[in-house]
């Protein structure tokens, strides 16, 4: 199976991660990168059965080591994102392949400053809807809870006491599935890869709703 032949290299790649090695064996790693291409299409056209992709990307293995002290040249993963058709629509879906380091992922990770605030403005206003999804049992059984850093008290010009400051001080809305190896390499995978990231389109279609509006609920398109 091509997920399990991917973990195996990984495994030899962090035992081995110089140019040497890898040029002995990029022949190999070519064969994994188009098998993997081949899976991240069939998971786009699944997505596309009920959400609106317009490309799917798998990031390169190779590092940028000029700013970091960890000079491996190599990454020990595949990283593979299929983004949502902007800017009628955001978010996108995260799938990470690495040993003992398999997840799951959509959100958003970064917000730039305008998204953040736009964010923190509806909170301020109304997070019932959103409680909701939070809540939610479909989404909590399978994605769990909502991840992200947060500060540590009230962003400038909110008030620590309001009501909805827990929504309101996170930096990050993340979730994330972690898989062990045995998981990622069973034939069904795919399948579950396909439901989990259904499961978690109302957090996705939310979050599009405040960011693609103003303040008044206007649309920005």
């Amino acid at each position: 199976m091509l997920l399990s032949s991917s973990v195996s290299f990984f495994k030899k790649l962090k035992k081995n991660n110089n140019r040497d090695w890898f040029a002995k064996n990029k022949s190999r790693f070519k064969e994994l990168e188009f098998e993997v291409k081949v899976f991240g299409e069939e998971v786009k056209n699944r997505l596309n059965e009920f959400d609106n992709i317009d490309r799917f990307k798998l990031f390169r293995v190779y590092r940028d080591i000029r700013f970091s002290k960890d000079k491996t040249p190599f990454k020990t993963h595949f990283g593979l994102y299929w983004n949502r058709i902007k800017p009628h629509l955001r978010g996108g879906y995260y799938l990470h392949i690495s040993p003992n380091n398999n997840f799951l992922a959509c959100g958003f990770w970064d917000p730039n400053p305008k998204d953040l605030y736009r964010i923190r403005k509806e909170f301020l206003y109304n997070a019932q809807r959103f409680r909701k999804i939070l809540k939610s049992n479909k989404i909590h059984s399978i994605w769990g809870e909502l991840k992200g850093s947060q500060l540590k008290t009230a962003p400038r010009n909110f008030d620590k006491n309001h009501p909805n400051i827990d929504l309101i001080r996170n930096k990050q809305f993340i979730y994330k599935i972690q898989y062990s190896d045995k998981e990622v390499l069973d034939k069904k995978f795919v399948n579950r890869v396909e439901h989990s990231f259904k499961v978690i389109r109302p957090f996705l279609n939310y979050m599009t709703e405040i960011l693609t509006t103003d303040e008044n609920g206007e649309s920005l398109f």
